[in-house]
């Protein structure tokens, strides 16, 4: 079914407010920034309640579809995201405002970071490789922006590996896109579904792969993660907070959607739950060995996108896959701004022996720091329990019982290098910055209530559905 082009408001919104934050940051003294933050904000806001009266209430998770120009979907998943990303950019700007009020890219941050939502939720609704493509391109390129605004040897060298990286994989995705609708005689997914059936399956899996590789860059997973621990450590903390958060949003639905529509003729539950298994293994036996607490939660964004590709993996095989998805990328935002809240709240706190103290000095800081990492581990009744439980359970219905038990593995090991950093703040000591920044420790208490909020709300929602018995 074809909607109007309203049906875009959302989008729209973030588009009009990047080109007018940028425009007013233009014309406005160093000193009046926040007018620029303000616009932001607003466009945000619009955005965000548009996309909560368009969304389709009645449908099932991963139901209804419904189109604009045939290449945007507009679905429970496609509401989900917007919702998501919407209140993500947000955080990410409200734990940002001491770090970036009075800077001289101040506006330019802004800017980007709404384009950088767009992106994501493009990548999130296309039902067309071409849109795709340039949700793709949208998604990445103000996160290489993000990362080269702190001018030092560290962002500098983050910002050149982290675009390497997303210039190789835009090639891929392109030529994955290339291969599949020459294939399929058409780059809609409802093409590639008819299309492919009948397709080489050495044609199929060459392009689907370089597709997914490209899709897998974007959400930091194996094999190519190696910008994230990267640009993490070297980016601002706003930076960091939204490049390991908001891209994943989007290229996670996006993978989700492909595999959808792959023909049956090669396991992908299979390639997609190696992928998985690989991604949270290397992703937690890389972050024992951090004493930068920003490369830790640089790898452990890595470890957490290997459980977000389970339900990718048995999309095709159980419905339960998509609801999981969904709920998991919710919990998971909210869990991983929290903690990047925290770092922004203590700026002088780099490696985890510069949280000593944090506790006595700071107990409301430590105490959202405590929800953060134990929810991120899968500790109830946090979000990310949930999304957990959710996901193992997908998984486990649609046939990958051995990806479960490595996941529980894994979860058992990321226990230990979370602890660590608990430890850390809860020994004897003085923490790096006493004073710290008021926003970030406001948006780091509200989002540690909301992660624990969030847990207990799906719980009850979801058993109200029937979703979870």
């Amino acid at each position: 079914m074809e909607q109007s082009p309203l049906a875009l408001l959302p989008e729209l919104c973030l588009l009009g407010g990047a080109v007018v934050t940028l425009l007013a940051g233009s014309f406005l003294p160093r000193q009046r920034q926040w007018v620029a933050r303000l616009v932001a904000v607003a466009a945000l806001l619009v955005a965000g309640v548009s996309a909560a009266l368009a969304f389709p209430r009645d449908a099932p998770l991963g139901g209804v579809t419904e189109t604009v120009f045939g290449a945007f979907v507009l679905d429970t998943a496609t509401g989900v995201t917007r919702l998501v990303v919407v209140a993500a950019v947000l955080l990410v700007i409200g734990l940002g405002v001491d770090e970036l009020a009075g800077k001289a890219r101040e506006s330019e941050t802004y800017t980007l970071l709404l384009l950088g939502g767009l992106g994501a939720i493009v990548l999130a609704a296309t039902d067309d490789l071409l849109t795709l493509a340039v949700g793709f391109l949208l998604a990445s390129i103000p996160v290489y922006a993000l990362v080269g605004m702190v001018r030092s040897p560290g962002a500098a060298e983050a910002a050149l590996k982290t675009y390497l990286l997303g210039a190789l994989s835009g090639i891929l995705l392109l030529l994955g896109a290339t291969v599949l609708s020459g294939i399929a005689g058409g780059t809609a997914y409802a093409d590639l579904a008819t299309g492919l059936a009948a397709a080489p399956a050495a044609a199929v899996a060459v392009g689907a792969l370089a597709v997914l590789a490209g899709l897998l860059f974007e959400a930091g997973g194996v094999p190519l993660h190696q910008w994230v621990p990267d640009a993490t450590q070297g980016a601002g903390t706003a930076a960091a907070a939204f490049l390991t958060t908001v891209p994943k949003l989007g290229a996670l639905v996006a993978a989700a959607r492909l595999v959808d529509v792959l023909p049956g003729s090669l396991p992908w539950p299979l390639l997609v739950g190696l992928l998985a298994a690989a991604t949270m293994t290397l992703g937690n036996l890389a972050a024992l060995a951090q004493t930068d607490a920003r490369r830790l939660l640089g790898w452990s964004t890595v470890s957490q996108v290997g459980y977000l590709l389970m339900p990718v993996a048995v999309v095709t095989s159980t419905s339960a896959a998509t609801p999981a998805l969904l709920v998991y990328l919710a919990g998971y935002a909210v869990t991983n701004l929290t903690a990047f809240a925290v770092l922004a709240a203590v700026p002088g706190a780099r490696s985890l022996t510069d949280f000593r103290g944090l506790a006595r000095q700071r107990p409301a800081l430590a105490a959202a720091l405590v929800i953060s990492l134990l929810s991120l581990v899968g500790t109830p009744p946090t979000a990310v329990f949930l999304g957990k439980l959710t996901v193992f359970t997908a998984a486990w219905d649609g046939g990958l019982a051995w990806l479960v038990v490595v996941a529980a593995v894994n979860t058992v090991v990321s226990l230990f290098y979370y602890l660590r950093w608990l430890v850390e703040a809860f020994r004897p000591g003085e923490p790096a910055a006493t004073a710290g920044w008021p926003h970030a420790a406001a948006v780091a208490g509200a989002l540690g209530v909301l992660a624990v909020g969030l847990g207990a709300g799906l719980v009850t929602a979801l058993v109200g559905d029937g979703t979870l018995g």
